[in-house]
C-alpha cells in the first residue's frame, strides 16, 4: 500500500467516523457553543466536549500501545497497514464509547460520574491524539516511548486521580475503594 492510498483511506475512515457519530446523535461541538483547546477539570461539564482534556493523554497512550502491539504481532506488515488498523481500532472505540450502554457504564463504574459522551470534535481530537502517539512511537527509541507512556499515565494520575489504566480497571472490575479514592 502506498502512503498516498493510506492517507486517502485514513481520511475516508475519519469522515466515516464523524458521520457515524453525528448519526448517533452526538453533538458536533459543546452544547455551550464554545470551542476551547483545553479543559482542565475532570468533572467539568465541558470535559469530553472540547478539543482536549486530561483524557486526551490516554488516547496518546493508545497510539503508543497500538504501535507496540501491532509491531509485535504484525511487524511484517507495511507501516501504512498497521497505522490504518490502529486507526480503525481507535475509531471503533470512539463509536463504542459513545453508545448509551458504555456512557451508562462510565457513569456507574468509573470516576466519570456526570459523563454524557463526547462531542464529535472531541472524538475526532481523541482520534488525532492516538495518531500522534502512534507516529511518535514509530520515531522514538523504545526507552523514550516507555518513558512517555509512564509520564502520560502518571501526570493525570497525580493531577486528577485517573488515567487509562484506572479507567480500564474501573470499566472492567469496578472497585468501591478505588472509586472513593478517585473522588478525593
Amino acid at each position: 500500500m502506498t502512503s498516498r492510498r493510506a492517507a486517502l483511506a485514513a481520511i475516508a475512515i475519519l469522515v466515516l467516523a464523524a458521520a457515524v457519530l453525528l448519526a448517533m446523535g452526538r453533538n458536533p461541538i459543546c452544547t455551550c457553543g464554545a470551542i476551547q483547546l483545553w479543559v482542565a477539570g475532570r468533572d467539568s461539564p465541558r470535559t469530553s466536549q472540547m478539543l482536549s482534556d486530561w483524557y486526551s493523554f490516554s488516547h496518546i497512550v493508545h497510539g503508543f500501545l497500538f504501535y507496540a502491539g501491532l509491531w509485535l504481532v504484525a511487524r511484517e506488515w507495511p507501516i501504512e497497514r498497521r497505522f490504518l488498523l490502529a486507526l480503525l481500532i481507535e475509531v471503533a472505540w470512539e463509536i463504542t464509547e459513545n453508545t448509551p450502554m458504555v456512557i451508562d457504564r462510565y457513569r456507574t463504574a468509573t470516576a466519570a460520574l456526570g459523563y454524557t459522551g463526547d462531542s464529535v470534535i472531541n472524538s475526532m481530537s481523541d482520534i488525532g491524539m492516538m495518531v500522534l502517539g502512534f507516529l511518535a512511537a514509530r520515531k522514538l527509541p523504545l526507552w523514550v516511548s516507555v518513558a512517555a507512556v509512564l509520564l502520560l499515565e502518571l501526570v493525570p494520575l497525580l493531577a486528577i486521580r485517573d488515567n487509562l489504566t484506572l479507567n480500564v480497571w474501573m470499566l472492567l472490575w469496578p472497585s468501591e475503594a478505588l472509586r472513593t479514592w478517585q473522588a478525593g
